[in-house]
């Protein structure tokens, strides 16, 4: 049974939705309005820092809640995208081209790939086994 989280202000999904919001009001439409009417609302630009520092204050906070420990995108790696041994192999899939490597899950039914992580290095590699108690991975090309 998942459980019920709330999206973290940080979050892909949201961070840069609170960045692009204070930089149009503090000073995209500022801007604007000061080319068309020649008068500068100062307001709306203490507004959009307000909004800004707040995001990175929040920010802040939610990075130094576990101490350094596990970045906020590992903590629920494994209750979001499951791994069951039975019925999948842990995989690196690696591109020819670019050397880019994404480590997953390759059904051993249908050989669909489920993207985990990307991998970068060495540590983001024993990251993938730890989270996921895996001792041997194999290389998909």
């Amino acid at each position: 049974m998942s459980k019920f989280r709330i999206p973290k202000i940080n979050s892909i999904h949201f961070g840069a939705a609170w960045i692009v919001l204070s930089l149009v009001v503090g000073l995209l439409l500022p801007a604007v309005i000061r080319i068309i009417t020649g008068v500068f609302y100062w307001k709306m630009s203490i507004i959009g820092g307000v909004i800004l520092l707040g995001f990175i204050i929040v920010f802040c906070i939610e990075m130094k809640q576990d101490h350094g420990k596990n970045p906020y995108y590992e903590r629920y790696l494994s209750e979001d995208i499951p791994f069951d041994p039975d019925k999948q192999t842990a995989v690196i899939k690696c591109s020819i081209c670019t050397g880019e490597q994404i480590a997953g899950f390759k059904n051993k039914e249908d050989g669909h790939f489920t993207e985990v992580m990307l991998i970068r290095d060495a540590d983001d590699l024993a990251k993938f086994k730890e989270i996921y108690k895996i001792e041997e991975i194999k290389k998909v090309y």
